[in-house]
């Protein structure tokens, strides 16, 4: 865990390798290099891709 939290902190290419889809194990948020309210748009803006809603090519 520590090892994966370490290198999402010093992640310079947070699309390329998606962080922010790294959660606790209690399935709380954690934290983010770029702050959890970006962590939060991500995670939501996939969400709506996913269920057909995110209206992007």
């Amino acid at each position: 865990a520590r090892a994966v939290g370490r290198a999402c902190a010093t992640n310079p290419v947070s699309i390329a390798v998606p962080c922010h889809r790294v959660v606790r194990e209690d399935g709380g948020l954690g934290g983010y290099r770029w702050g959890l309210q970006r962590k939060r748009a991500l995670l939501a803006r996939e969400r709506q891709q996913a269920d057909g809603k995110g209206g992007l090519a």
